[in-house]
């Protein structure tokens, strides 16, 4: 998942944005989608229309369809599988591009994959390549670009340790191959997520070159049916659910906090925190993306007045909600 991306110059009123948005897509030779329910397209299953959708196929498309909207100031959103987001019952103004790039292919020790590669996929390739190091892969329920994005991680490791290389589409539209090292990857952020610098930098993450250790398929294929049974007894998968809402604090579990409050089952409209892992909401039928907001806000305050201690958001709240320009 990436951040909304402004096109330069003078952002115009909505009803422009949206005909410049379809006007992008006609000219890509594309087939969009306007007020498309993004509820269809995440995993939270909440979200108001997108002025224009689109689908990328394949890299040269996505490309093609960001450099484009910048050159019209059409406000981008590029969503990979729609986790790890809330979009606001309002929608998303502009052009989102749905990323479904997902090529692969395996050379010696490295895997290298489109962003739009779901990242549980691309541990699957692994696994069968004799290749290990991504079997953690299976627990991100995104893609190869958003877990990038945010150095997505699970059962002790993390995109950190095993990405050797990106191709990323910078702001002034050209194209770049950049080692690992200069994404700056940290707990849950990266500097294109920009998070602890409070912006993105509006960079898109086009494909990407893991490096992974030669390994027997059945040890691996053992590792993954290992993670899929933890998944399944300890993480609501038959819910939709946006993933993870908050980062785990030092030292601590975010879940375990919220446990402690006595959030477990709490709910606001649809939206419940799971009574099977606290860090979770689960939509139980027709929450809003307010609901999703609101009991997590209700959350992290009582965790605050509790303990002292702020939860950080992992999920990402994007589109045009109330409180935000």
């Amino acid at each position: 998942m990436s951040a909304p991306q402004p096109g330069a110059g003078a952002v115009p009123g909505p009803e422009s944005i949206a005909d410049r948005a379809a006007a992008v897509v006609h000219a890509a030779g594309a087939k969009g989608h306007r007020h498309e329910p993004l509820a269809k397209h995440t995993t939270m299953r909440v979200g108001g229309p997108a002025d224009v959708l689109v689908e990328a196929r394949d890299v040269a498309t996505l490309v093609a369809l960001v450099r484009a909207a910048r050159r019209a100031a059409v406000p981008v959103t590029v969503l990979g599988r729609g986790s790890n987001v809330v979009v606001a019952d309002e929608g998303i103004r502009g052009l989102v591009i749905l990323s479904k790039a997902e090529g692969c292919r395996v050379e010696d020790d490295r895997l290298i994959a489109d962003a739009g590669l779901p990242l549980a996929r691309a541990a699957t390739v692994a696994q069968k390549a004799g290749l290990a190091g991504l079997e953690f892969g299976l627990a991100i329920p995104g893609t190869v670009g958003g877990a990038i994005w945010g150095n997505a991680g699970a059962h002790g490791s993390d995109i950190a340790t095993v990405l050797e290389s990106v191709n990323v589409l910078r702001t002034d539209g050209a194209e770049a191959t950049e080692p690992a090292s200069a994404l700056l990857l940290k707990y849950r952020d990266s500097r294109i997520k920009g998070s602890s610098g409070g912006k993105t930098t509006g960079e898109l993450i086009l494909t990407a070159t893991f490096r992974l250790n030669l390994a027997h398929p059945g040890a691996v294929k053992a590792r993954h049916e290992e993670i899929l049974r933890w998944r399944q007894e300890h993480q609501p998968l038959n819910k939709p659910s946006a993933g993870s809402v908050f980062r785990n604090p030092p030292g601590d579990s975010a879940g375990r906090l919220i446990e402690a409050v006595g959030f477990k089952g709490r709910r606001l409209g649809g939206a419940v925190i799971s009574e099977k892992h606290a860090n979770f909401i689960v939509n139980e039928g027709g929450a809003t993306a307010a609901d999703v907001h609101g009991l997590a806000d209700t959350a992290r305050d009582a965790v605050r007045a509790q303990f002292g201690i702020d939860l950080v958001y992992e999920v990402q709240f994007i589109g045009a909600w109330p409180d935000q320009p």
